[in-house]
């Protein structure tokens, strides 16, 4: 379906007069790698892919493909397929149009320009639309004519820019499956860029955290989200607890925590010491409403808050004058009632103290 590509090595900045938007990125991609740029509205993601369609120069560095460079080449003749936010459709061809657009530019016979049309519209799951417009399609639609439009050209590397965020919340699961499903299907390479960590954590092999132009962590789904590198990144990933604390030596060689109030038996690092001025980060589904067994940090506190998230509750519990926590329960929680909660050593990650981060 699609040229095998090479891998691809990405080392490069960008500069708009002094603000650099991004900042010495240095990344490898795989062949057949799903790759997703995450990070906050700004991060320079979209800058980057941009970089790498060819629609925007580096400020420095460079781009291989292999062991040739390609930063020097235009768009069209990188043979990479790139997919919008907003489309970009011609809203006065029809589907078929649309799709063909690139084919005809090639100037390839009209039956083969007809057979590959079909077959890259039957994948989509768009066909019996091929006489339609742009505009008496859904969103959903749209944007399946924007990947086969993409994809009828064979590319050997897919460049996503948050292409789902101008659909609805079921219509954007849908099609979260969808592109997965056929980057596995054909064998392709692909780039992806959200803001999303739920699209991020369950289609890529690997994410690559962006903020300010600087990558800050790249890893695969599970690591960015159990194991984040700094205080950022897990803030990003939905940790939503933090508490700074020094720590001391514990029982038994252990180590344990104190700040905000209270003190938390935590597992060693061996990146930490007694000693160490850290941040501690909770996800708010790691803090268990009621007392657990033994080697719990046993924590008590009233309900400030609560959230309803149709299955489960998010709650803001007061600790102390200096602590909330928040925590993600299936419990039925009332405002100002008095909870007990319970949290294992192994779900407090230790991170450093780094106010730049935070």
């Amino acid at each position: 379906m699609h040229a095998p590509m090479q891998s691809l090595h990405l080392a490069f900045s960008k500069r708009y007069g002094d603000k650099t938007v991004v900042d010495r990125l240095q990344l490898e991609i795989a062949s057949g790698e799903f790759v997703t740029f995450l990070g906050p509205s700004g991060c320079g993601k979209s800058t980057a892919l941009s970089i790498l369609a060819g629609l925007v120069p580096p400020s420095e560095g460079e781009i291989r493909l292999g062991n040739d460079r390609i930063d020097h080449l235009p768009p069209e003749k990188r043979g990479f397929g790139m997919v919008f936010q907003n489309y970009a459709l011609f809203p006065h061809m029809t589907v078929a149009g649309n799709v063909s657009f690139g084919l005809e530019l090639q100037k390839l016979p009209s039956a083969q320009i007809r057979s590959r049309v079909q077959k890259i519209l039957a994948l989509v799951q768009l066909v019996g639309l091929e006489d339609r417009f742009p505009g008496q399609l859904s969103g959903g639609q749209q944007q399946r004519v924007a990947i086969a439009r993409a994809l009828v050209l064979q590319p050997r590397l897919m460049l996503f820019d948050e292409p789902l965020s101008n659909l609805d919340a079921k219509l954007r699961l849908e099609m979260r499956a969808e592109i997965k499903q056929l980057h596995l299907e054909l064998g392709l390479t692909s780039v992806y860029v959200t803001h999303d960590q739920a699209e991020a954590l369950s289609m890529s092999d690997r994410i690559a955290v962006l903020r300010g132009g600087v990558l800050m962590q790249v890893g695969v789904p599970q690591q960015i989200h159990d194991h984040p590198a700094n205080v950022f990144v897990a803030d990003f990933m939905g940790f939503r607890n933090f508490i700074a604390a020094r720590l001391a030596p514990g029982a038994d060689g252990g180590l344990v925590a104190d700040g905000s109030g209270v003190t938390l038996r935590v597992a060693r690092r061996s990146a930490f010491d007694a000693g160490a001025d850290v941040v501690l980060a909770v996800r708010p589904e790691n803090i268990v409403v009621g007392r657990v067994g033994e080697g719990h940090n046993a924590l008590r506190g009233r309900v400030e808050l609560v959230e309803y998230l149709g299955r489960e509750q998010e709650a803001a519990i007061r600790v102390n004058e200096r602590l909330r926590l928040w925590v993600r329960t299936s419990q039925s929680l009332r405002t100002g009632e008095d909870v007990d909660l319970s949290v294992a050593p192994d779900h407090i990650v230790m991170l450093a103290h780094d106010e730049a981060a935070a």
